[in-house]
């Protein structure tokens, strides 16, 4: 079977990518998802709020440890909070960018470089530059800006995300993948005009930290921190939608836990899928088994390649498109499901 797949104008030897987590956060461990047949790795983020959280624990603990002293030891040029902004930041970039010069050293396949920032942040752009030279084979822009902001209306919000791109891709010449949530008043058209920003991908979607409450502690808390299959039904329906009237590459993104999955995103016209959850839950050898299920899926049927499948049950394609834009169950169509309502 031939597994390679074209993605961001890059060769993947096969269409299972992993994504951005903890799991491709050193060298070593990325070397070992390449020996157990990763087709690119997606590094852990680069975090500017990380950053800035680092930043100001580091501002507090050295007000307590001189309370006396107003100012700290700084270069005369900036304020001392923009200075050790500067030097935290300085060090997680230069930390990132060696991740980056390790990993393509042990590795040949793609490893791409992934950047969260907030909005209008001109870090976006500096970050870029320099993952662009520390030999990123492509970048990631995980871009997501909270509805919490009601000083700002739907176009504003929208706004940033093209400019931030333009920005981007003008200053880099590796191509660039945009990740994104599925949290849009117009999703369709929305994902359509960012493809033709010049991205040469978008990950349909991103996930997100999900607050929950310890009643004894009364403190927020994490949840949810795996995705589950069940949450794989919203980017097979939106790249089934998007996989022709997109002018990029699509990947998948969140609830893909088996090798079905993946069959089933690339029948939906996904280039490339990205798995993490299943990985943390059944260990990084478990990448083979999803490969297996893949190339003797593929070999069952035929097919010799992934261009053989690939968007074959695309809304496009589909004998009746309308079960993609279905929001409720009805009679209709539930004996065409199997669905009891």
């Amino acid at each position: 079977m031939d597994l390679t797949t074209q993605y961001l104008g890059l060769t993947l030897k096969n269409p299972l990518i992993v994504g951005s987590s903890g799991l491709t956060s050193s060298s070593a461990s990325v070397a070992k998802l390449a020996e157990l047949g990763a087709g690119a790795v997606v590094l852990k983020s680069l975090f500017q709020e990380e950053i800035f959280f680092e930043t100001d624990d580091f501002i507090n603990k050295m007000k307590k440890q001189h309370p006396d002293v107003q100012y700290f030891e700084y270069d005369g040029k900036m304020n001392p909070i923009e200075f050790y902004g500067y030097k935290v930041r300085e060090d997680n970039l230069n930390k990132y960018c060696q991740l980056i010069r390790e990993c393509r050293d042990k590795v040949d396949i793609p490893v791409i470089a992934s950047v969260n920032c907030f909005y209008d942040s001109v870090e976006w752009t500096g970050f870029a530059r320099e993952l662009e030279k520390a030999g990123a084979s492509a970048l990631e822009l995980n871009m997501f800006f909270p509805p919490t902001d009601f000083s700002k209306d739907k176009k504003d919000k929208e706004k940033i995300y093209f400019d931030t791109v333009a920005a981007i891709t003008r200053d880099v010449s590796i191509p660039v993948a945009l990740k994104i949530s599925h949290y849009f008043t117009d999703l369709g058209p929305m994902i359509q005009r960012l493809s033709e920003t010049g991205v040469k991908g978008l990950v349909l979607f991103n996930r997100f930290f999900s607050p929950d409450f310890d009643i004894d502690k009364m403190e927020v808390v994490p949840s949810f921190v795996f995705s589950t299959p069940a949450e794989l039904a919203i980017s097979l329906r939106w790249i089934a939608i998007m996989s022709n009237k997109v002018g990029c590459d699509l990947a998948a993104s969140t609830g893909v836990h088996d090798g079905e999955s993946v069959i089933k995103e690339i029948l939906a016209g996904a280039a490339a899928v990205q798995v993490v959850s299943a990985l943390y839950k059944n260990g990084k050898p478990y990448l083979k088994e999803m490969l297996d299920k893949l190339e003797s899926w593929m070999h069952a049927r035929g097919f010799k390649s992934i261009a053989d499948f690939k968007g074959k049950m695309s809304q496009e394609k589909s004998k009746d498109p309308r079960m993609f834009e279905r929001t409720q169950f009805m009679k209709y169509f539930a004996g065409k499901t199997n669905v009891i309502v």
